[in-house]
């Protein structure tokens, strides 16, 4: 058997807490850790305060112990968790105990960047490895530990070298149990951990918080855990929505909490990308009470397609914030209507060729908005048009820009259309009855001009685009 175990980084510390416990004290485990490694064994188990895996039959889906290692260390940043130590073992408690021996090195807790420690089981006999260990290592031995010193132990290979009977009767069967486990001589049972089918998290906060913005740490926590439950469903959300409730101690005329709709560009389960959307939203929430309590909901939760990894060298430009982040951290600062975007219509008048949307509005009907392929227009368009168009004079019946006659490359392009709409006065129509040229300036180079047949007094030559 392998077995993975995985422990949070130390607690903060605490003046008040025992000093004299030479095993730093751990962060309690958190849901968040054991279903986010549900994405690597549905054999995963809370064990004191480490999640453990069991992964024999994994290790051949991901390529063998040093590959599930390096996916474990690339992919444990995408849910907003950190470890501080990863072992491997043959048990549980072994892994456990590795574990805390590495992280227990001189150094090892304060590697650069946080980086996670390692320690190796399964490249030697597991007693070679498990006899070095000091006393902390095991819970059991560590509750002994005052009479195991005075009896000379300072390594779990002394304890084991003591007469059996005499060690059980005694400390009792219980560190003789733990030995036995640690060592593979005795199967543990565990309670295996499962992910809830639906997420909703609530937290009560530590105190009464009237800035929004203070909100975002204590939302994050809530957050983590909703990216660690999909990633066990290696699933994904483009929503979710923050609720608050009010502090009971409000006034009459204020409701009893409030809730935010977060929404995101694209399916993710990213922490950092959603945690820096809700803090977009946050930044323009004002707050009508104290906030007491904190609820998350997750949306619509789909399956997140895992994408093929590069085979070049990841370089700097993929280290940047993709477009669609980007344009919806934008949408959300600016306004929706600010971040918009083209979008082509099935209609031959110029004006009429795209309209212009919020980036992430969808077209009511694809099929019936967006301009085929084969009903483009064949002759070249201009990049930049006149709104409105500019009347141009007339010279000899030849239309003038800029002082010079202009002379005519190509055309006429005939177009008629829009009398079925109503003009914006609702007093006329947009019909239109227009002959488009290619038209070239000495000053302004290549030009798109049409002549208005519409009726006699709307005749005559117009501007209407420029050519880049």
């Amino acid at each position: 058997m392998h077995w993975l175990a995985l422990l949070s980084p130390p607690a903060p510390p605490d003046e008040a807490a025992d000093r004299s416990s030479p095993r730093p004290e751990q962060a309690p485990t958190t849901p968040a850790l054991a279903w986010w490694a549900l994405q690597f064994s549905p054999r995963v188990a809370a064990l004191e305060e480490a999640v453990v895996l069991e992964v024999a039959a994994s290790l051949r889906l991901f390529g063998g112990p040093e590959a599930l290692h390096q996916r474990v260390a690339e992919r444990i940043g995408e849910a907003g968790l950190s470890l501080a130590a990863l072992a491997w073992a043959p048990t549980a408690l072994a892994a456990l105990a590795l574990a805390r021996g590495a992280l227990a090195q001189p150094g090892a807790a304060g590697a650069p960047g946080g980086a996670c420690v390692r320690a190796d089981g399964l490249s030697a006999p597991l007693a070679s490895l498990m006899d070095p260990l000091p006393l902390f290592t095991l819970s059991a031995a560590q509750a002994q530990a005052p009479m195991l010193a005075r009896l000379g132990c300072r390594t779990l290979g002394d304890v084991r070298r003591l007469p059996r009977a005499a060690l059980s009767r005694r400390f009792g069967p219980g560190l003789l149990r733990a030995l036995d486990q640690a060592y593979g001589q005795t199967p543990q049972a565990h309670a295996w951990i499962s992910a809830p089918e639906q997420f909703r998290a609530r937290l009560e906060l530590p105190q009464r918080l009237d800035n929004a913005l203070a909100l975002l740490h204590h939302a994050q926590e809530l957050l983590r855990e909703l990216c660690a439950w999909l990633a066990a469903r290696h699933a994904g959300i483009e929503a979710f929505e923050l609720a608050w409730a009010h502090d009971a101690m409000r006034a009459r005329d204020i409701g009893p909490g409030g809730r935010l709709l977060v929404h995101s560009a694209a399916l993710t389960r990213d922490f950092g990308q959603l945690s820096r959307l809700l803090h977009e939203h946050l930044l323009r929430l004002e707050l009508a009470a104290p906030v007491a309590e904190l609820s998350l909901q997750a949306g619509e939760v789909r399956a997140l397609e895992e994408r093929s990894a590069s085979l070049l060298p990841a370089g700097p430009e993929q280290a940047k914030e993709p477009l669609e982040q980007l344009l919806m951290r934008l949408s959300i600062r600016l306004g929706a209507q600010a971040v918009r975007c083209g979008q082509l219509q099935q209609d031959h008048r110029l004006e009429q060729m795209q309209r212009w949307v919020a980036w992430n509005e969808s077209p009511p009907n694809t099929a019936a908005t967006a301009a085929a392929p084969d009903t483009l227009p064949l002759c070249p368009q201009p990049t930049w048009l006149l709104a409105p168009p500019l009347r141009l004079s007339l010279r000899q019946d030849q239309p003038v820009y800029g002082g010079a006659p202009l002379q005519l490359l190509a055309g006429p392009q005939r177009i008629e259309g829009g009398w079925w709409q109503p003009a914006a006065d609702g007093q006329s129509s947009q019909h239109q009855q227009r002959d488009y040229f290619l038209a070239s300036s000495p000053q302004a180079g290549l030009l798109w001009i049409f002549q208005q047949r519409l009726s006699s007094e709307e005749e005559g030559w117009f501007l209407h685009g420029l050519f880049a």
